[in-house]
């Protein structure tokens, strides 16, 4: 018996790093899914049962938002707090928070921990490993205490909560706006403070941090003393690419949601008009990944509907708490289409020439998601019998671990739910994590076909 688990481990210290990524969020998940199913994690007499406490913590890991049951109603404070921490490892990373405490217990990093952890924060050499451990705690750290304590103290003073209540509400809240999870303590989510800018706002600025990706926060927090030209002058493409699409992103994802919802008595229509600017801006916002609602999703029109899964299948920046394809994936494809119908022979993007290998890589992960979407909605409809569009738009949600529902994931059967579960599994690791952890081993070919050219379109 020591001898099969000496091999065990052996095994799980030398293989891929991404493997070890996939093993370690499946360990969690499990662990998390077992300590829900303790009968004090939940309010009721009797205890979840395993496909719910399953759900639920891989919705939480995954920080998706995704849930069977009412959050706040069904889980005991010790069930909340068990989601909680999933949250956080989930967004923080789970080998990322192992390598962070191998660092502070011995100083220093193995080369093994030092691999995986580079495939977790994407950080660009085993050197930059150190210096990235520490600035994804410190940001999240500090991002999530600034905005709990600016919800705390709305809660407190603008809708008479205790003091204790009140801080736990808002922490609560920052962890999963930042975790970009849209896990919330209320039936109906954000919508009791639709109108309420100074809840809002916050959750969104967590939210739009929270999805740009650690290496875009971290570039910007290094250069932010220099002077504002050479800023930009220095930043790498990734983060001004990040920048620019998300910004273009959440324009047009705001502008996209007034027009259609304006005049919609369900949704925009009894607020007043910055009223639902507000709103058309938090619903763009929160699409991208984050999963908290304001507006009732179920009465919004089939048009925003669409617009709303374009917006999470895209998600939102890389090696981040984001899901979707990323808008580095969405910016590439765009950036190779048009200089394909330019006619040029390179994709270029700020001054810069894209390589093959990136061309191949995104749309190795868009069709991937198109793939992978196209399936979980044909086998969602024939086990659910549910509508397409609510269909469909629950598939986009989960494998971009975004957590918007127009309200029929309760109502899905068991085999329905489990295909959730897959896709935010996957959405969450990314296709090709996946495929490669799964990958026996890479395989170099010493030679090259000849090359032919077929016909296209």
């Amino acid at each position: 018996m020591e001898g099969r688990v000496a091999r065990l481990l052996r095994w799980l210290l030398t293989v891929h790093p991404a493997r070890t990524l996939v093993l370690s969020f499946a360990l969690v998940i499990l662990a998390g899914a077992g300590l829900l199913m303790l009968p004090v994690a939940a309010q009721g007499p009797e205890a979840a049962g395993l496909v719910t406490a399953l759900f639920t913590a891989t919705s939480a890991v995954c920080v998706t938002g995704l849930v069977t049951v009412d959050t706040g109603t069904y889980w005991s404070g010790f069930g909340e707090g068990v989601i909680l921490a999933l949250i956080q490892l989930g967004g923080f990373g789970i080998m990322t928070m192992a390598s962070l405490l191998a660092l502070l217990v011995s100083g220093r990093l193995r080369l093994r921990m030092q691999l995986t952890a580079q495939a977790e924060t994407k950080s660009l050499g085993i050197g930059d490993v150190r210096r990235v451990l520490i600035g994804v705690a410190g940001t999240t750290l500090a991002v999530e205490l600034t905005v709990g304590a600016i919800l705390a103290l709305r809660f407190r003073l603008g809708y008479d909560r205790g003091g204790a209540e009140a801080a736990y509400l808002g922490y609560f809240h920052a962890v999963s706006a930042f975790n970009n999870a849209g896990f919330g303590l209320h039936a109906d989510n954000l919508i009791p403070y639709a109108q309420d800018a100074w809840v809002t706002m916050p959750v969104s600025a967590a939210v739009i941090l929270g999805g740009l990706g650690f290496p875009v926060l971290l570039e910007l927090l290094r250069h932010r003393r220099r002077a504002r030209t050479e800023n930009k002058r220095n930043w790498s493409l990734h983060t001004r690419l990040t920048l620019l699409t998300s910004a273009v992103l959440l324009v047009a994802g705001t502008v996209l949601t007034c027009l259609l919802e304006w005049t919609n008595p369900g949704t925009l229509r009894p607020f007043d008009w910055d009223q639902k600017i507000l709103n058309g801006f938090f619903h763009s916002t929160v699409s991208r990944t984050a999963g908290f609602n304001a507006l009732d999703i179920g009465a919004m029109r089939p048009s925003t509907l669409l617009g709303t899964c374009i917006l999470m299948f895209i998600g939102g920046g890389s090696a981040g708490t984001a899901g979707g394809i990323k808008v580095t994936t969405f910016a590439v494809l765009a950036a190779a289409m048009l200089a394909e119908v330019r006619g040029e022979p390179a994709a270029e993007v700020m001054g810069r020439r894209l390589s093959a290998a990136v061309l191949r890589q995104a749309l190795t992960v868009a069709l991937l998601g198109v793939g992978l979407v196209v399936v979980a909605t044909l086998t969602l409809l024939t086990l659910s019998g549910k509508a397409l569009a609510a269909v469909l738009f629950e598939v986009v949600s989960a494998f971009a671990t975004v957590g918007l529902t127009t309200g029929i994931t309760p109502e899905l059967p068991t085999s329905g739910q489990l295909v959730l579960i897959g896709l935010m599994f996957v959405g969450r690791l990314g296709p090709v994590t996946l495929v490669s952890a799964l990958a026996l081993r890479e395989r170099l070919r010493r030679y090259q076909l000849p090359e032919e050219r077929p016909v296209i379109g």
